[in-house]
């Protein structure tokens, strides 16, 4: 059950498909260098074969346990996470101010996808801190930045974000946490919170929550809502740690699979008020806080492609090994060696590829947005995010599954680590927002932007790579420019008739969301794979080895689905609307 971290095939989807050579060549960031992207990739695949991925069946095993109100991690994870983080591994993205790197977002995403792979119960830690440092230090007031930053960003404290409350999941219109003003500037914070990851652990000496609450005059919805730091000890006036705070852990969830994540039910009041600090504007907590939501999204669509890469890997060495049935010489041979294992084999390594690409060019259109303050970049990252996480997750889940299917009944079976990867997998479509979710936000939001000029500048720039492929004129693409054709041409039909129906009648619409969100990513994921190839084909990444014939493989196999994709959107809408009742009768 050993991780190698494709270190090589990252690499490639880095440079050759999200195109991060090309900006460091034009200068956007001035401190990195080719070489040092490489040297930082190769150590990061080092530390996550070697050192994380070791925790992972231990983990899963043993998870976290609650002693007396107190998270005790699974045994050594304490001593891998002081490694981690002395390695500086915690602070690569994060603010130079406050002891980070500054590395793109690009990087942060390639080297979590191999944290992820290693362990995704370890990666969840680190990922919901670095996106509560980001909220911090965007939205909240120079003494908070100060005080907490310089901790949280080299990974010495964690963050936590505080959304969902036992009575509603994803309305947090209903949110009933109370901040009430102390008369020092500070709240006092009570109310329950669920499904908190990494609520409460022993990893660090002090966990920073991000709370949604409203406070007392605060209309109703989600309007209504601010967001306030809480941590687990306050800070006295020399830095050091004060008092515990009025937060603790009530119980820990039994959960299906992510077993070494501790999922809390935290409780905040029961000695009068946890105390709390406001974060931005009052009653502008929402926006606050989606910034931190977005970041996480893109992660946990990079966690999708990281469990399937972790799941391949797995299903392809146990294919190798396992002999059963005979070969065309009549001899016993290795189950990979058979049609439908390879069909699967390709399948999920394929899908595996489509996934990372999408969330390497999201994590681009972020770079690009930030550091050249890229309006156009921007509303491409904003199109593409709900696509890179429902996209991806799917895909993670599909592939898991397929692992275990190429183990046949050994994958039924614990021992062999294919069903953990499917067991952690199927909660990554649920949470940081439901794919469901996902696919309403990509139809009735990200679809208008800028009166559908985002969406359409998206699929001109498919275009572009469907028509560099096609002029290639290399043999071993075989019909892959004609598959990507109608694929791109599936999306642009869809395309229009959502956009059209989206003013006339929104119900039709939203019944295609989850369809047009697939097909939105097979679409883009198979032209992304393309473009990856087409850079092999020129000789210009010699560490990208098979990315011809796994772009056709998966333009043939998977892009052909778009356009029965786009006629279930188009004609399909009206059985999941309530006229259609009847067809669940029964």
């Amino acid at each position: 059950m050993t991780y190698t971290a494709p270190v090589a095939e990252i690499s490639a989807a880095l440079n050759d498909i999200a195109g991060l050579s090309g900006l460091i060549e034009d200068g956007l960031f001035p401190d990195l260098d080719p070489g040092l992207v490489a040297a930082i990739l190769e150590e990061a695949g080092k530390f996550a074969s070697e050192r994380i991925a070791p925790l992972n069946r231990q983990g899963d095993v043993q998870g976290a346990t609650l002693e007396n109100g107190e998270v005790r991690m699974p045994e050594g994870w304490r001593d891998v996470y002081r490694q981690w983080r002395e390695a500086g591994w915690a602070g690569l993205a994060g603010p130079g101010d406050y002891g980070g790197q500054g590395l793109p977002v690009m990087m942060s995403m390639a080297v979590g996808e191999m944290w992820q792979s290693a362990c995704m119960s370890f990666a969840l830690n680190p990922m919901l801190t670095q996106g509560a440092a980001e909220t911090i230090a965007q939205f909240g007031c120079d003494e908070l930045k100060q005080s907490y930053l310089p901790k949280m960003v080299p990974g010495e404290w964690a963050g936590t974000m505080l959304l969902t409350e036992p009575h509603a999941g994803s309305d947090l219109s209903t949110l009933k946490t109370m901040a009430r003003p102390r008369g020092d500037g500070g709240y006092l914070l009570s109310g329950t919170k669920i499904f908190i990851t990494f609520g409460e652990h022993d990893l660090v000496d002090n966990i920073v929550h991000l709370v949604l609450a409203r406070t007392p005059d605060a209309p109703p919805g989600t309007g209504g809502i601010s967001l306030f730091l809480v941590p687990k000890y306050l800070i006295n006036s020399d830095g050091s740690l004060g008092e515990r705070n009025d937060v603790h852990c009530l119980s820990l969830e039994h959960k299906l699979g992510i077993h070494a994540s501790p999922t809390c039910v935290m409780r905040m009041g029961d000695k009068g008020g946890a105390k709390g600090w406001l974060v931005g504007e009052e009653t502008r907590g929402l926006a606050a806080m989606f910034t931190m939501m977005n970041r996480a999204r893109l992660a946990v669509g990079v966690q999708g492609a990281a469990i399937a890469e972790r799941a391949f890997q797995r299903a392809q060495a146990f294919a190798r090994e396992r002999k059963q049935g005979r070969g065309p010489d009549g001899r016993q041979t290795a189950i990979v060696n058979h049609p439908d294992v390879r069909r699967m084999l390709l399948s999920m390594k394929a899908k595996t590829a489509a996934s990372r690409a999408i969330c390497f060019m999201t994590a681009r259109m972020i770079d690009i947005a930030e550091r050249g303050s890229d309006e156009t970049a921007h509303a491409m990252a904003s199109l593409l995010t709900p696509v890179a996480k429902a996209f991806s997750t799917d895909m993670g889940v599909e592939v898991a599954c397929e692992g275990v299917q190429v183990h046949g009944g050994m994958g039924y079976i614990e021992e062999t680590g294919a069903a953990q990867y499917l067991r952690d997998a199927r909660i990554a479509p649920i949470y940081e927002g439901t794919n469901g979710i996902q696919a309403i936000d990509l139809v009735v939001r990200k679809l208008p932007l800028d009166g559908g000029e985002a969406v359409r500048s998206h699929i001109a720039s498919l275009r572009e790579i469907v028509a560099g492929t096609n002029a290639s004129d290399v043999p071993e693409f075989g019909g892959t420019a004609a598959c990507l054709e109608d694929a791109v041409a599936a999306l642009e039909e869809a395309t229009a008739f959502l956009l059209g129906k989206l003013s006339s009648d929104a119900a039709t619409a939203l019944a295609g969301a989850s369809a047009y969100l697939r097909l939105f990513g097979i679409a883009s994921g198979a032209v992304y794979m393309a473009k990856g190839a087409l850079k092999q084909t020129r000789g210009e990444n010699a560490g990208a080895g098979g990315a011809v014939a796994l772009a056709r493989y998966y333009a043939e196999n998977h892009a052909v689905e778009a356009p029965g994709l786009a006629k279930s959107i188009i004609a399909g809408g009206s059985w999941v609307l309530p006229d259609a009742a009847d067809a669940l009768a029964g």
